[in-house]
């Protein structure tokens, strides 16, 4: 009986892969025409597909000149729309020249999926008119996107705080370098909001609101040494970025060395994020193998997925000092059920100078047997060679890392791993670690071997963000 089912449940799924498949030949047979006429034509030069006509309910138009005179071409099928009902996230690969240059691929991004950004537009009505259909850009001269007008001075917390993760709780010092390092300006450089034209506070605002990946990756730019995307520019609702390479999960089963030095990588940027000379905490709340990409000649991890990252200042909690502030944060393990699961307080993580967070996000999602992602288990650092497997001691600080079965066990777990993953790599000099500031080594020098407690930023194994007259 239930072999029968079975054959019936086979014939059943053959006939309905041949419907679909029959369906999307017929689809490219009625479509032919304008199937080869939308490969014909450039439509990154049209104002209609940048959705420039949305702005200033947009992302910016700095490199509208380069989209418009057709310096930007999508890169074979991302050129058919009928590819697009499987493009959920709006990502696109596109060739982008400069006159004499050649060119490179970068990578497109509409910060959200057709309904996300349906859905702004609803929102961005129902704040104005109360109703869900609306003129957009009347609309929004009488929105909070608006309110803050040339004759406000500074954005300051009590304005935008809780619009997105970035700004969740956010300091005056930070919302002062987003200003000042705003790319969708001519006259960047200046922490004053009122010096934006109007359009381009706007445009600001509404990226600050509704996806403020860009503003993350101008505010901590990978020339400065932060491990994003380079940001580009943008035109409408497309955003331009550097392309990296290959996504992490495409190297989950590369060979042995190649993981372990992608997992060295991985925990030095989860050290870099949380301790820096910055002294802003990035804390990473959606981590998976999709949020990071590999370089293909340097072998360099990059974040491309910033969109969740919450900025908490370490200066201000420490001149606030609100309650527990001084006291180690542990992240609480989260045996879910789902694939790249977190949980984590923000409430928490705003008010804590010393979080595990991202060395919990790290490991239980990437690197440890608990990480799970597309059906696959064990995590980026599965079979280890035998003698490894044999030691154990990859295995303990992983499950340590992860799942900590002790107090503060997490924080001696991630530096000793960072330690033995660089061994493991050949980097031993880079076993402490970069961007770690002598305040944070300090808190160690009772876990830290003899040897390693010097913090001089000379023993660091990568280099530190350099300073700027931005920097501060």
């Amino acid at each position: 009986m239930l072999r029968l089912v079975s054959l019936k449940l086979g014939r059943l799924y053959r006939y309905v892969k041949l419907a679909v498949l029959g369906s999307l030949a017929a689809a490219l047979v009625l479509n032919t025409h304008s199937l080869l006429a939308s490969l014909q034509r450039n439509e990154l030069a049209e104002r209609r597909f940048l959705q420039l006509n949305k702005c200033p309910a947009c992302w910016g138009t700095s490199w509208c000149r380069k989209f418009l005179n057709g310096q930007l071409r999508l890169e074979s099928w991302g050129r058919l729309r009928l590819f697009d009902f499987f493009n959920v996230k709006n990502v696109y690969f596109a060739r982008y020249g400069e006159p004499r240059e050649g060119s490179r691929r970068v990578v497109l991004k509409r910060l959200g999926s057709a309904q996300e950004l349906a859905d702004i537009d609803a929102k961005i009505c129902r704040r104005a008119t109360g109703r869900g259909r609306c003129d957009l850009l009347q609309a929004l001269h009488a929105t909070e996107f608006a309110s803050l007008n040339g004759d406000v001075r500074l954005l300051t917390p009590d304005a935008v705080e809780g619009w997105s993760d970035l700004v969740h709780c956010p300091s005056q010092r930070l919302l002062d370098r987003l200003v000042r390092r705003y790319a969708e300006t001519k006259d960047s450089g200046s922490f004053l909001l009122r010096n934006l034209k109007d359009s381009e506070r706007m445009q600001l605002l509404i990226t600050l609101a509704f996806n403020p990946e860009p503003l993350v990756l101008q505010s901590f730019p990978s020339d400065e040494g932060w491990p994003f995307a380079k940001y580009l520019g943008a035109c409408g609702r497309m955003v331009a970025v550097n392309y990296v390479g290959e996504e992490l999960w495409s190297y989950f089963n590369a060979p042995w060395e190649k993981r372990v030095d992608l997992a060295w990588q991985l925990m030095e940027i989860a050290e870099q994020l949380t301790n820096n000379d910055f002294e802003f905490a990035l804390y990473l709340l959606d981590v998976s193998f999709d949020n990071f990409a590999v370089g293909p000649r340097d072998g360099k991890v990059i974040i491309v997925d910033a969109e969740n990252v919450l900025v908490a200042d370490k200066r201000l909690i420490r001149q606030n000092k609100p309650e527990n502030w001084d006291v180690w944060y542990e992240s609480k393990f989260d045996d879910c059920d789902k694939e790249a699961c977190l949980s984590f307080s923000k409430e928490i993580l705003c008010a804590r100078v010393t979080v595990d967070h991202n060395y919990y996000a790290v490991c239980q999602n990437l690197l440890s047997r608990h990480a799970t992602w597309r059906g696959t288990s064990g995590g980026l650092l599965h079979d280890p060679p035998a003698d490894i497997a044999k030691d154990g001691r990859l295995e303990a600080l992983l499950d340590e890392c992860a799942n900590p079965k002790k107090r503060y066990g997490r924080f001696q777990a991630a530096k000793e791993l960072r330690e033995y993953l660089a061994q493991l790599s050949n980097n031993v000099s880079s076993a402490i670690g970069d961007f770690t500031s002598c305040n944070y080594c300090t808190k160690f020098l009772s876990l830290i071997p003899v040897h390693s407690r010097d913090c001089s930023s000379e023993n660091h194994g990568m280099s530190k963000p350099s300073f700027s007259r931005h920097s501060l």
